[in-house]
């Protein structure tokens, strides 16, 4: 049995289904076990654009909206992710998948930022975290 906890909030304005917090809840859990973490904390915040372009240009010094953000803070409390719905909800009308399909994919996708993989260092660390996204999605029946 692990002991994660995951924190799942909205923004103040930001109306956040209870399914989709749990859902954002499993796959964090879920993407925290399968990289070896048994124990710790992750902070999950869901925000509109402008709330991730704030912190997107105060932390990484890109003043544009994102989709997801990631602060890994090592030890006990793995780290925050923050998630932008509005984008979420843009990217799923665009690939034309469900809003939970690009939900649980950005949570997904944030969790292994936490756990240390990066898709921005080469070719070969991005397909790794790719194939790891799709493992993580598979296992909860959420594939492309």
């Amino acid at each position: 049995m692990d002991d994660i906890e995951v924190m799942v909030s909205a923004a103040e304005g930001v109306e956040l289904d209870a399914e989709y917090a749990g859902l954002i809840e499993t796959v964090v859990r879920l993407g925290a076990r399968e990289g070896g973490v048994t124990a710790g904390e992750v902070s999950v915040l869901v925000t509109d654009d402008e709330g991730i372009r704030r912190l997107n240009r105060r932390f990484r010094a890109a003043d544009k909206a994102t989709d997801v953000l990631s602060f890994p803070l090592g030890g006990e409390c793995l780290g925050d992710i923050v998630i932008s719905l509005p984008r979420a909800r843009e990217q799923a009308a665009d690939y034309g998948h469900s809003l939970r399909r690009e939900v649980a994919f950005l949570a997904a996708h944030g969790t292994l930022h936490l756990l240390g993989y990066d898709h921005e260092t080469n070719e070969e660390d991005a397909a790794e975290m790719e194939r790891k996204q799709d493992e993580l999605l598979n296992k909860l029946e959420i594939p492309r």
